[in-house]
């Protein structure tokens, strides 16, 4: 995945907010919570960070071209860190992705989720 196709899928799922920080990390936010992590390489997407369920944190950790994320996963969060396509495609990646904004959006207080129109 290039970078270009990961900011431009991360934009489109919708009252996000892009910042690139930590190095040049492209970082994607939902009520400036954290949801995705894009390490560049030039043109191209390195790794991808993201929130992911326990069961899917399990499975994940241990597949090739994926691993607990650096300096999350030593703190007990549950997020993963994609860094080939070895187990998981683009469109697979695509999911995460989604799933991760989906469960960092559902835990913001009811308020936020409700500015955010995430909830009526």
């Amino acid at each position: 995945m290039t970078l270009e196709e990961y900011n431009s899928f991360c934009d489109g799922l919708g009252q996000t907010e892009h910042v690139v920080q930590w190095g040049g990390s492209h970082v994607w936010k939902i009520g400036n919570k954290v949801f995705a992590i894009g390490t560049p390489d030039g043109e191209q997407l390195a790794a991808c960070t993201f929130k992911v369920r326990p069961i899917s944190f399990h499975i994940l950790k241990e597949q090739p071209g994926c691993q607990g994320a650096p300096y999350l996963a030593s703190r007990g969060m549950k997020w993963i860190q994609r860094f080939s396509e070895e187990t998981l495609s683009d469109e697979d990646l695509k999911e995460y992705l989604t799933e991760s904004f989906r469960l960092i959006g559902s835990a913001l207080s009811k308020k936020k989720q409700r500015e955010l129109g995430l909830i009526d």
